[in-house]
């Protein structure tokens, strides 16, 4: 999943909220999110909202509950 994702200041940390697939280690989704892992649905493009959702929904079904990450 590719998000539209602002530029960052070289060093500066970032935080992504990543879902893992249960069945194939290599599906699931990211989205950028705040240290505490609340993603801005008004910041999403209207695709990766749909896909926010669909993550939500399938949340032990096909995928693990979501990890908060820092990324540079």
């Amino acid at each position: 999943m590719h998000t539209d994702r602002p530029l960052t200041a070289i060093g500066e940390v970032r935080f992504e909220l990543r879902y893992r697939g249960w069945f194939d280690p290599g599906r699931g989704f990211t989205f950028p999110c705040d240290p505490q892992g609340c993603v801005e649905l008004d910041r999403l493009s209207e695709r990766a909202r749909a896909n926010y959702l669909f993550a939500r929904a399938t949340v032990g079904l096909d995928l693990a509950t979501p990890v908060v990450l820092a990324v540079q």
